[in-house]
């Protein structure tokens, strides 16, 4: 009888676990904490075979069917409000913007329901109406107006609400993050402001209209989207520094950036996630381990999953950060050794390798929502994508002459301007191609045969390079 990995078997429990935070959706099905009982059993299977791996994905998905099921709860308690007036108090987790009709939207979470009931309610609201100047990141408040439950990654919207502010927010680091922005403002000017701020810590709520549909039309969003790949750079610059002679300063000084990426950003959902992927691949890094980066994604996954199974029930950001990932870490490896061997590719062949594995692995779902592909896209990001690192830098070092130095904030923040106009100028260049966009909406069908597609030819692509490696 075959034996499997502990590795393997750990993949199959979480990929049990997120089938079983699907099917609790559908399925009324509750297996009970009981199951969380047998957990710990499954680090003492000394016989891995495939009674082990039956036995895996069973207490799989009996506790992913049982979170799900836990949490099935609270959507039947929004839908019940829907088309109601309600009552909450809640916690502001971004900054308001401007909305239609001059409204103030912010996504709210710490989600308290006072009104026409009172109990808490999990996961994240969008909030938008009138009543208060300006909210801010962590302010408290209360909001009154008819509650209409959504899909995606917030669970229903209140529009036209009464909006009362009951604290504000006074956290040293959100009023620092505050700062820094004005400084930003008052060292660049509008767009390269807002996008440097995008690029730095994934605001860009007050970006134009024009720039997000440019940046969306050439493939180039996921740059001011805080991601993984903002912690790469962090990262990589890290183990570059010379002055961090052992691999424990190395890793304590990533880790310390990391944490202040996430304070800063405010535990983005794809920041905390990247954030821990990058975690375990430094551990393993740091006890000389090799972290297959499957286990590191479906870990992650499943984690993140149980944390929050509204994640799994149409967080589409969720769905594009997994595939992103897979695509970077296996499809992007998978690729290099099938065409250069043992030789590892660098600059631009790496990035063009990271960049076409993360797109083609995010396009069969971005045509079944979003019904549009870039075909510009590679080219864009192979164009601006090397760049980031610089221009980070040079925002950063914008933002805080604008912070300490206004005086001499517009000399210092030239290399910036100049940088981030010729990011700028390449997507509304490209966006307006006649070509860069082709509309074409995926039936769920053919969303199911392009993913088959791609696995079966990534399967290949293993054998071939088994098969090269063999002498």
């Amino acid at each position: 009888m075959g034996k499997f990995r502990r590795t393997t078997l750990i993949v199959v429990f979480c990929v049990a676990v997120l089938i079983g935070l699907g099917l609790a959706r559908k399925v009324s099905f509750a297996p009970g904490i009981w199951s969380l009982a047998l957990l710990p059993a499954l680090f003492l299977l000394k016989r891995k075979n495939i009674a082990s791996l039956l036995l895996v994905l069973a207490v799989g998905l009996a506790i992913g069917l049982w979170r799900g099921g836990s949490y099935m709860v609270y959507v039947q308690d929004i839908q019940n409000l829907a088309g109601q007036t309600v009552t909450i108090q809640t916690t502001a987790k971004t900054d308001s913007t401007y909305t239609y009709g001059s409204q103030l939207e912010f996504v709210a979470k710490d989600i308290v329901l006072v009104g026409p009931d009172s109990q808490s309610l999990p996961g994240t609201f969008k909030v938008s109406g009138f009543g208060v100047n300006m909210v801010y990141r962590g302010d408290r408040l209360e909001a009154q107006g008819k509650l209409y439950p959504t899909r995606g990654s917030s669970q229903a919207r209140i529009s036209y609400a009464k909006l009362d502010k009951l604290a504000v927010d006074a956290d040293w680091l959100n009023n620092l993050t505050r700062k820094f922005s004005a400084g930003m403002y008052n060292a660049l000017p509008e767009p390269q402001a807002s996008f440097g701020l995008g690029l730095l810590i994934g605001q860009r709520s007050n970006l134009p209209g024009y720039t997000l549909l440019a940046l969306s039309t050439v493939g180039l969003t996921h740059i001011i989207a805080v991601s993984g790949y903002n912690l790469t750079i962090l990262v990589r610059g890290v183990s570059r520094v010379r002055i961090f002679g052992s691999k424990f300063q190395k890793l304590a000084a990533s880790l310390v950036l990391i944490s202040v990426f996430i304070l800063i950003t405010g535990f983005s959902a794809s920041i905390v996630r990247a954030a821990l992927i990058a975690g375990l691949g430094l551990w393993g890094w740091f006890y000389g381990r090799k972290l297959r980066p499957i286990l590191a994604i479906t870990l992650v996954a499943a984690a993140t999953g149980l944390l929050n199974p509204f994640y799994v029930w149409g967080d589409i950001g969720w769905y594009l950060s997994f595939l992103a990932f897979y695509g970077v870490l296996i499809v992007a490896p998978m690729l290099a050794r099938w065409v250069f061997g043992k030789k590892e590719p660098h600059g631009l062949v790496l990035i063009l390798f990271e960049t076409l594995s993360a797109y083609v692995m995010t396009l069969p779902l971005i045509m079944f929502i979003f019904g549009k592909m870039s075909v510009v896209a590679l080219l864009a990001n192979l164009l601006v994508v090397p760049l980031i690192p610089f221009a980070m830098l040079f925002s950063a070092v914008a933002g805080v002459a604008g912070m300490v130095a206004p005086a001499l904030s517009a000399w210092l923040a030239i290399p910036a301007k100049l940088l981030l106009t010729y990011m700028l100028d390449i997507a509304y260049y490209l966006s307006g191609l006649p070509f860069a966009q082709v509309l074409t909406k995926l039936s769920t069908t053919q969303m199911l045969i392009a993913y088959g597609v791609i696995g079966f030819v990534a399967v290949i692509l293993v054998s071939r390079t088994k098969r090269s490696k063999t002498p």
